[in-house]
């Protein structure tokens, strides 16, 4: 992380570059199993055929986890060609299980109500204008369907200022909650204490919420 560098105009130039420089374990948000975020889809989606996306899930090692735990209708989508590939190298033939997607999430158009569970741990805290949360939000009411649900975990209030050279956003389960709005239920909220691979202490808040409200249709 270097807190002086300008932020890149291009995203997706800046997330390739994060990963050419580091390997998917010593970025700072890396994890050796996503077991938190594992036990709260297990929590809601007991069913293995239920459709899962992880956004932002590149290089995170969740996929992992979700296939060792026997769901077989897994999706991963992330800006980082670099960071799919290191996935995928690492899964070795198990790859092919999975559908990847290198993608932005604000822009790609998801199937409608395509998946049961959306996850996402570290990349709303990145999204600091509004009107890019309020695409994400819109994004994911498009690709969940009713009934389903959306894990988000971002940094709580006590967390890093700065993240791979960014700025990000703040939160508590409540203002997190907000964000969605009313169409989302708010069902439980975790807080985690990671421990970065350089030894670092970053606080996390993890809010899963239910889709009770699908979006409105055109007449």
């Amino acid at each position: 992380m270097n807190a002086e560098r300008p932020p890149d105009p291009d995203p997706k130039h800046h997330w390739e570059s994060v990963y050419g420089a580091k390997t998917p374990t010593e970025v700072s948000w890396y994890q050796p199993h996503a077991s938190r975020s594992l036990a709260l889809i297990q929590r809601v989606a007991p069913d293995r055929s239920s459709p899962i996306i992880d956004v932002g899930g590149g290089a995170s090692t969740l996929v992992d986890d979700l296939l060792a735990a026997g769901y077989r209708d897994v999706t991963v989508l992330d800006l980082s060609r670099l960071a799919l590939d290191a996935s995928r190298a690492r899964l070795g033939a198990m790859a092919e299980r999975v559908r990847w997607l290198e993608a932005d999430l604000l822009a790609f158009e998801f199937p409608e109500a395509g998946y049961s569970v959306w996850h996402d741990r570290a990349v709303f805290h990145f999204l600091t204008d509004p009107g890019a949360r309020a695409r994400y939000v819109a994004q994911v009411r498009r690709a969940v369907r009713p009934g389903g649900f959306v894990l988000v975990a971002a940094f709580a209030i006590e967390g890093p200022p700065r993240c791979s050279g960014l700025d990000v956003e703040h939160y508590t389960p409540e203002s997190l909650h907000a964000e969605f709005g009313d169409p989302f239920l708010l069902t439980t909220s975790e807080r985690e204490e990671h421990a970065t691979p350089q030894g670092a202490q970053q606080a996390f808040i993890y809010c899963l919420c239910r889709m009770i409200r699908p979006p409105d249709r055109a007449p």
